[in-house]
């Protein structure tokens, strides 16, 4: 006859701790996926800020430039200078979802201007 084991209080107690943590595990990473795009997201944004300003400043078509950019563009120009303001919010975004923009702002000098 076979005797209880001294380990059998403990039957299951590796399943639990997996139910348990893997949530835990995933949460974590989505925090991490959703950093990523984020970052994604805002390096996008102010290479398009950067772009536009260039493109603005030495006298480009506007509306060329804000098909390109996929963003939201306001431009500003003062002392000599071309500044675009990127905004976007892709609802495919971590940013999106939680209904938060990001932005960016980027200046050229104005070539068409006496100071630029």
């Amino acid at each position: 006859m076979l005797s209880p084991r001294a380990d059998d209080g403990e039957r299951g107690s590796v399943t639990a701790e997996f139910a348990v943590a893997l949530p835990a595990v995933l949460a974590c990473l989505a925090l991490c996926l959703g950093a990523v795009q984020v970052a994604t997201q805002q390096a996008r944004l102010v290479d398009a800020a950067a772009q536009s300003a260039r493109m603005l400043a030495r006298g480009d078509d506007p509306a060329r430039i804000a098909r390109e950019a996929d963003a939201e563009l306001t431009v500003d120009r003062e002392g000599g200078m071309v500044c675009v303001k990127a905004t976007g919010a892709n609802q495919e975004t971590a940013l999106g979802v939680l209904g938060l923009r990001a932005s960016a702002r980027a200046c050229a000098p104005d070539e068409g201007h006496p100071d630029g």
